[in-house]
């Protein structure tokens, strides 16, 4: 029975039984239900960051600017080809998913879809 059943998500424990709809797991007394279990992975599938090209991006990646932006309140704009290192993803914050420092204009939200990872 042990072969058709999950490990449990919090210890990985590969000792898990049934208790009516939900799974147990003997070490560390997590329950859960395989419905729940399911759309956690589907919530973190989703939850993955992609820049304008499709790679899969990462904390602390270097990216560029894939085309020229328009900063609001600043005089100038910032080029394609610029770099922006060690980028750290936000979820939640609107549509802008990555904050980063760019020189010359300091710390921007940027979205996804206009950087390239390098």
């Amino acid at each position: 029975m042990a072969d058709t059943l999950p490990p449990c998500p919090q210890c990985s424990s590969e000792y898990t039984y049934e208790m009516g709809e939900l799974l147990v797991c003997p070490e560390c007394a997590h329950e859960w239900s395989p419905s729940e279990q399911a759309e956690a992975e589907a919530a973190e599938a989703a939850a993955v960051i992609r820049d304008a090209v499709g790679n899969e991006l990462h904390d602390g990646d270097t990216v560029t600017i894939a085309k020229d932006l328009k900063i609001k309140g600043a005089s100038g704009t910032i080029k394609v080809g610029t770099r922006v290192k060690g980028i750290r993803l936000v979820q939640g914050v609107g549509d802008h998913d990555i904050e980063g420092k760019v020189d010359g204009f300091g710390p921007l939200q940027l979205k996804s879809s206009v950087v390239k990872k390098v």
